[in-house]
């Protein structure tokens, strides 16, 4: 099959799949989370509040992931201060910066000349130039990301649950919600080489969703959503590479199929079920 072996046995388009699987991996594992929780717009927000660190960091000639983590972090700590100093809502603390960040971002980048294709990268991302030095990083990210959820799986189930049963029971409630925001952050912030900070939330969610449509139980969903996310990479990778359009964008878009498909296919299912168990109730 050259279609399947020809791309992948270059070595930069090796990179982005290893690169890929492993971002796959740790939006798994801070996506289920973020589907439990029903946090998608807290992603959404991580993502695009990144904007004003990359661009400062191309501007000034500083590592784009540097300047997206201090970016990301700004966000999150700024999302607690107004929900405690302010009283705000979550929602509305998120939407407060979110927009605030993206509207500093689009300055940074309207003043700088020449920006045009450093601004592509940044929102669509260049996983063809995933290097050794960012498989060392996203190694070392998945590596703590997946640590992380283990140690506090019990704290970040009963958070899930009711936070007042995670603190009777002595779960520390406050610090599970900070690991579950340091997660997400650490999920959007290494994606951003892959798919950009327009296309990381289809990444970070879409897995998870597909997988949440055969199981309930948070390690499963966990396993399922990794291999669908990496089978979305592997995928998006080599339609990319045939039909010569954005590597990052596809592989969003190829994520974001499989959790229609997986969805499709479970209201199937479930259809047939119900017309074999009790056929007179299932509307023809």
């Amino acid at each position: 099959m050259p279609w399947f072996t020809d791309p992948l046995s270059l070595e930069f388009v090796q990179r982005a799949l290893l690169g890929g699987v492993l971002v796959a991996v740790l939006c798994a594992v801070a996506g289920t989370w973020v589907i439990v929780r029903g946090m998608a717009f807290l992603g959404e927000a991580l993502a695009h509040g990144m904007l004003p660190g990359v661009a400062l960091a191309t501007v000034l000639g500083l590592p784009v992931l540097l300047g997206a983590a201090v970016s990301a972090v700004v966000m999150s700590f700024g999302i607690g201060v107004l929900q405690r100093r302010a009283r705000l809502s979550y929602d509305t603390s998120i939407g407060m910066l979110f927009v605030g960040m993206l509207a500093l971002g689009v300055i940074v980048i309207s003043h700088a000349g020449s920006f045009a294709t450093d601004a592509t990268a940044i929102l669509f991302g260049d996983i063809l130039a995933v290097g050794t030095g960012d498989l060392v990083v996203l190694v070392v990210a998945t590596a703590v990301g997946v640590a992380s959820a283990a140690f506090f799986h019990r704290s970040l189930v009963a958070l899930a649950i009711d936070e007042r049963v995670a603190r009777v029971l002595r779960l520390r409630p406050r610090v599970a919600q900070t690991v579950l925001v340091g997660l997400v952050t650490l999920a959007v912030v290494a994606s951003y080489q892959a798919v950009g900070s327009l296309l990381v939330v289809g990444l970070l969610v879409a897995p998870a969703v597909a997988a949440r449509q055969w199981t309930e139980r948070v390690p499963t969903t966990m396993a399922l959503a990794a291999v669908i996310g990496s089978a979305a990479v592997c995928a998006g990778l080599l339609v990319s590479w045939h039909a010569a359009t954005a590597a990052g964008a596809t592989i969003a878009a190829t994520a974001i199929a499989a959790a229609g498909v997986s969805w499709v296919l479970r209201a199937g299912i479930d259809t047939v079920r119900r017309r074999l168990v009790a056929p007179d109730l299932v509307p023809a």
